[in-house]
């Protein structure tokens, strides 16, 4: 179903109408992809209008796709408009409108003729392709079409490759198997048999092994026998360089079997990048982690209560949760000052008798100011039971200054850990000049942790740098700073990428009791 909306919503924007229309299909798609429950039941049932973001035109759409199967008014724009033709140009990262633009200017309709136009020189018989454009096209269709133009964020990538493995019988690979934070490379295992043309989200097969989905991303078919499952699942997980270094793989229905015949332990998916580990640590788990140490509710910019929050973290089998709304410098979103937080103390209190045994703790993301003092009086502080250190103005500052504000404010005996460090936002603004070996020595000094943030668009520490910092001996938290109560789902996110640095049980301290790190 989220193929279908998305493939409609990618052929509105062909067809010109309006970007608002293509854009709410596009998130009803990432809606339905992401329920946990049937959407064609609540469709059924007349209640799909319940879930945000689902108007009258969607739910019309949705309700033809359950009864018929398809949407006809998809069919209608599919036959004047190519899908094929759009993901292509999507893939080689001259958009869809372009392609298409190009394609009916010369005629025509697949990726082959597409191709075959371009290798006989006709592209510049297109209205405004002229050396420099035709040579970038040209360049673009000698890439690795497994290869994405555009990197995937995790959650995507992983959705669209295990929906894909489930249908056809298959076991997910490529990026998304070794948690990559953003996804270039995207396979799926599949016995002999299935085909990828026979799922909706692929409009086209750019090569005998490659389907391409309508928004230009490629996935790779690996067909592999029972007997040689396990190496090919090995072939199609690692990190290209890795598995060069292991080649020739031996012949195996497991993975347990590959790594047994080459005289190595069995390395984690996570691990298999660059060159082989000489000893492979025991690896967090998820079933490790005791509590969330970072989230946000109502009185910030969460969208949820302390108590629904709470609730959710205790049915998650949590043991506690940290409530670390903003504070006021932030600016762009709600911030509490020192009597707000005083006043949710008023709410956390009730909570925790309501919750009893589970605890939610006092606790607030603390904005760092430019001279590195915090936003919030000492006073405060000393009361809350855990402070989360942020910096979310001023990541354009030079290394040394940077550096100097954020190792001063770690200083302060209130702070227990220092959020999304480098303040990435995978896609749209790169890592800050932190030193990061300066401040992992400030924090080994202060007892500081290092967040490894879970959500998508973060992942921050990435897993280099995880590795740089239990290296140096600092200790980390895998925390969601989810603002609602899904978001605390993506504490995956958070300990696979930990995971991705090596990081054992030991190493995070919210695997610990409460009472292991919080004294009240």
């Amino acid at each position: 179903m989220a193929a279908r909306l998305e493939e409609y919503a990618a052929l509105l924007e062909l067809a010109e109408a309006s970007p608002f229309g293509a854009r709410a299909y596009r998130r009803a798609a990432e809606l339905v992809r992401a329920m946990p429950v049937p959407v064609a039941d609540l469709v059924r049932a007349g209640r799909v209008r319940e879930l945000r973001g689902i108007g009258q035109g969607i739910e019309r759409r949705l309700r033809e796709l359950v009864e018929t199967g398809d949407i006809a008014e998809l069919r209608e724009l599919e036959r004047t408009r190519s899908p094929e033709i759009a993901a292509f140009g999507r893939l080689l990262g001259i958009g869809a409108r372009r392609a298409t633009d190009i394609a009916a200017a010369l005629g025509v309709r697949s990726v082959d003729e597409f191709r075959a136009a371009a290798a006989s020189g006709r592209l510049r018989e297109a209205r405004g392709v002229g050396p420099k454009t035709e040579a970038r096209i040209r360049a673009a269709l000698e890439r690795d079409v497994r290869a994405v133009s555009r990197p995937l964020l995790l959650p995507r990538a992983k959705a669209l490759v295990e929906g894909i493995a489930a249908r056809l019988g298959g076991a997910a690979a490529g990026d998304p198997r070794r948690w990559k934070d953003a996804c270039t490379w995207l396979a799926v295992v599949v016995p002999a048999g299935p085909e990828l043309t026979a799922l909706p989200e692929i409009v086209s097969m750019i090569e005998p092994s490659v389907g391409l989905t309508i928004d230009g991303t490629p996935v790779e078919l690996v067909v592999a026998t029972p007997e040689a499952w396990g190496t090919a699942l090995v072939r199609a997980t690692g990190a290209r360089e890795w598995v060069a270094e292991l080649e020739p793989l031996p012949e195996a229905p497991r993975e347990e079997g590959v790594f047994a015949a080459l005289g190595l332990p069995f390395v984690p998916p996570e691990l298999r990048e660059g060159r082989p580990v000489p000893v492979v640590p025991d690896l967090v788990e998820v079933a490790d982690i005791r509590g969330d140490l970072h989230c946000h509710t109502t009185w910030s910019d969460g969208k949820a209560s302390v108590v629904e929050m709470g609730i959710a973290a205790r049915d998650r089998g949590y043991e506690y949760l940290a409530i670390c709304d903003h504070t006021p410098n932030v600016t762009v979103v709600p911030g509490l000052d020192a009597d707000a937080l005083r006043r949710q103390a008023v709410e956390i209190a009730a909570a925790n008798e309501e919750l009893a045994p589970f605890r939610i703790l006092r606790g607030a993301e603390c904005d760092i100011r430019p001279d590195g003092t915090l936003d919030l009086p000492d006073d405060v502080l000393s009361e809350l039971e855990w402070v989360q250190l942020s910096l979310h103005a001023g990541q354009r500052a030079a290394r040394a200054e940077l550096t100097a504000r954020v190792t001063e404010a770690m200083r302060h005996p209130a702070v227990r850990c220092l959020s999304h460090p480098t303040g990435r936002l995978i896609g749209h603004r790169p890592e800050n000049a932190l030193d990061l070996e300066r401040t992992f020595e400030v924090a080994l000094e202060t007892g500081v942790a290092m967040e490894v943030n879970g959500l998508p668009n973060r992942l921050d520490l990435k897993g280099e740098h995880v590795r740089l910092a239990i290296d140096a001996g600092v200790r980390i938290v895998c925390s969601t700073d989810a603002h609602s109560t899904g978001g605390l789902a993506n504490i995956d996110l958070a300990v696979h990428t930990a995971r991705r640095g090596g990081a054992r049980a030991a190493d995070v301290v919210n695997t610990q009791p409460l009472t292991g790190f919080v004294a009240r």
